[in-house]
């Protein structure tokens, strides 16, 4: 599948990171292959250089990894780094349901409700990224709700990495409870009780913690080998 070219006559290196990272969240780029910047650089119909930066942004923020005359790669996480990137989550997310709730209209719960059923949809078919996508949807739109704009910014800083591309590729992935697991969520939604949110959204957030913590390897791929750490992010 190629990516398709830019429309931008001036492309960016934020816009190509912006692609990379889309590649890397649908599985055009899965974890531990290898990014070619040449590749890159024709399908998106620009030079190399912003491919380049593009892919240094991308090792700053622990998602390739730049080896010297080997190139880039996706990174792998390591479970430390994605049940860390859980914690932060669960107390952005349970700050900004504190603000959303009071907030939410009908159309707004109507709009959480038909993310939450496209999750269910997509796990009854089996397609794991669809449940990721709707869960991505579900999520995201309760920090939109809060109206905190600085928080957002943080928030969408690590969605990506804890983001459900992540759990898709770890032994034990089960599209079905990815799903089931926000219905507690939403009916605290629907009863409009803040402090019901909060409170679901901090069991959703451990049992995540709790099942990657069985499922995913420790800090090292399938074959034994250790994980590279993350780079420190900006």
């Amino acid at each position: 599948m190629a990516l398709a070219p830019l429309q931008s006559r001036r492309v960016l290196a934020d816009q190509v990171k912006e692609r990379i990272l889309a590649g890397i969240l649908n599985g055009h780029y899965p974890p531990d292959s290898r990014i070619i910047e040449t590749q890159v650089a024709r399908e998106l119909g620009t030079s190399q250089a912003p491919v380049r930066e593009a892919l240094r942004g991308l090792e700053g923020l622990g998602f390739v990894e730049i080896t010297p005359f080997r190139g880039a790669r996706v990174r792998r996480p390591s479970r430390r780094e994605i049940i860390e990137a859980y914690a932060v989550r669960s107390t952005l997310e349970t700050l900004a349901a504190g603000l959303a709730v009071p907030r939410m209209s009908d159309a707004d719960l109507a709009d959480l409700s038909g993310h939450f059923e496209a999750m269910l949809s997509a796990a009854a078919a089996d397609d794991g990224h669809g449940v990721a996508e709707a869960d991505a949807r579900f999520h995201g739109r309760i920090v939109e709700l809060a109206d905190n704009a600085t928080l957002e910014r943080v928030w969408r800083s690590l969605e990506p990495f804890s983001r459900t591309y992540i759990t898709l590729v770890a032994p034990g992935a089960d599209p079905q409870w990815s799903a089931d697991i926000h219905e507690p969520i939403l009916a605290a939604l629907r009863q409009r009780d803040a402090d019901e949110v909060v409170a679901a959204l901090r069991h959703h957030f451990d049992d995540v913690s709790a099942h990657m913590a069985r499922f995913w390897p420790d800090d090292a791929t399938t074959d034994g080998s250790q994980l590279p750490r993350a780079k420190a992010g900006p």
